[in-house]
């Protein structure tokens, strides 16, 4: 249940400040918003201000999905019809809560003739319109991260290296063969190794990564006992290394890492948050073209790509290791997010800003039926794609 909570609120914070990004930007740029929502439709409660000659006169309430439909409502709408005021955007709580929404006006189309519609505006703006929650989701990784490097960062460090603030020595699985005798022991990454020992009672404790691949060297071919902490848990896993393992895998089919919580003053987890903020994106955007090209050559994806069912076994598996680790994944899930958006697809924002470029290219705006048509193809694609993912992340996960 708490994972399921933590993806909830970690997919609702991403999305919200995702639309928040484009609602400000908008906003900013004199484009009208009818409705900036917390949650999915419908709607529980919502706040609007009324304006009279520009100025804010009284905030009224929207109770549910209709407006007006209340006694108190219809009296609000009463008197503000007749004294002339207008009603700025409504701010709604809705029931399902995972993210946001932003209704601009004319995003979809619509009179450019008004000066308050999104598509009055230039090129220019409107590519900064739909940017913006792009940009806010990396400015949330970087925020996260910043604090991840205040609080603590787990990080592999070298032992000999004194210039780091050094805390809490680990010895940690970094990574993982699937199929290897690690994995089919139950051993996951992220995993301490706190001890080892055989079945005949030799036992260590071990201080160093050395200390640990000796005694598994020693011992191919032998049942033997890792002893691990996986965040406050505590268990023992039995394993036995193999003699004959194949290249580059070694005995167990794990790597490790030694790890420390490495803190830096507050102006320093800024600058640390950001540079790996900006390496986040490089690494995600190269391996999202490395997939591209992949599939294009007709050679699979060549990496493993999870969906919502597959983001939420690891959000349970963080989970598990501690509030920082939370922090680290949604801050790669940000990154993850706004890349994505800003890919030129249609029906997400950078399919919207590519028609934006191939008008200033012909210029004239490319029919409004056409992209219409060209988002909702990429939409239902889109929504191919995804049920395709959880379908084999389900078959995945139930064998």
């Amino acid at each position: 249940m708490l994972a399921v909570i933590v993806f909830i609120i970690i997919l609702g914070v991403l999305i919200f400040v995702h639309e928040l990004g484009h609602f400000l930007t908008a906003r900013r740029n004199g484009i009208k918003a009818s409705e900036f929502g917390f949650g999915f439709p419908p709607r529980a409660v919502g706040f609007q201000a009324l304006y009279e000659n520009g100025k804010r006169k009284k905030w009224r309430i929207v109770w549910g999905t209709q407006d007006g439909d209340d006694e108190n409502e219809r009296a609000d709408l009463a008197e503000a019809h007749e004294k002339k005021e207008v009603g700025g955007t409504i701010y709604s709580l809705n029931w399902i809560p995972l993210g946001g929404f932003v209704k601009i006006k004319g995003e979809d189309g619509g009179n450019a003739a008004d000066a308050d519609s999104f598509a009055s505006k230039s090129a220019w703006v409107r590519v900064k319109v739909l940017a913006a929650g792009v940009m806010m989701n990396f400015v949330l990784a970087w925020l996260l991260l910043a604090i991840v490097f205040m609080i603590g960062a787990p990080t592999a460090i070298d032992p000999n290296d004194s210039s780091q603030n050094v805390q809490n020595l680990k010895i940690q699985i970094s990574d993982l063969v699937s199929g290897a005798p690690a994995d089919k022991a139950g051993i996951k990454i992220g995993d301490q190794i706190i001890g080892i020992k055989t079945m005949a009672g030799e036992n260590v404790k071990p201080q160093s990564l050395k200390e640990v691949q000796d005694f598994v060297n020693a011992h191919k071919g032998t049942e033997i006992s890792l002893s691990v902490k996986r965040g406050t848990q505590a268990m023992a896993l039995k394993v036995i290394p193999r003699a004959d393992a194949p290249k580059d895998q070694g005995a167990l089919g794990v790597s490790l890492a030694e790890t420390s919580l490495v803190r830096y003053p507050w102006y320093q987890a800024i600058w640390e948050g950001l540079k790996t903020t900006l390496n986040l994106i490089e690494m995600i955007f190269m391996a999202l073209v490395g997939i591209i090209y992949s599939l294009l050559m007709g050679h699979g994806a060549g990496a493993d790509v999870s969906g919502p069912v597959g983001i939420a076994v690891l959000t349970k598996e963080v989970t598990g290791l501690g509030f920082v680790y939370v922090l680290q994944f949604a801050a790669l899930l940000s990154v993850n997010l706004g890349i994505i958006n800003i890919l030129p697809i249609p029906a997400l924002d950078g399919g919207r800003i590519l028609f934006i470029l191939i008008e200033k290219i012909k210029g004239s705006p490319v029919s409004a039926k056409v992209e219409q048509t060209f988002h909702s193809i990429g939409f239902i694609l889109l929504i191919g794609l995804l049920i395709l993912v959880t379908f084999r992340d389900v078959l995945h996960y139930v064998k």
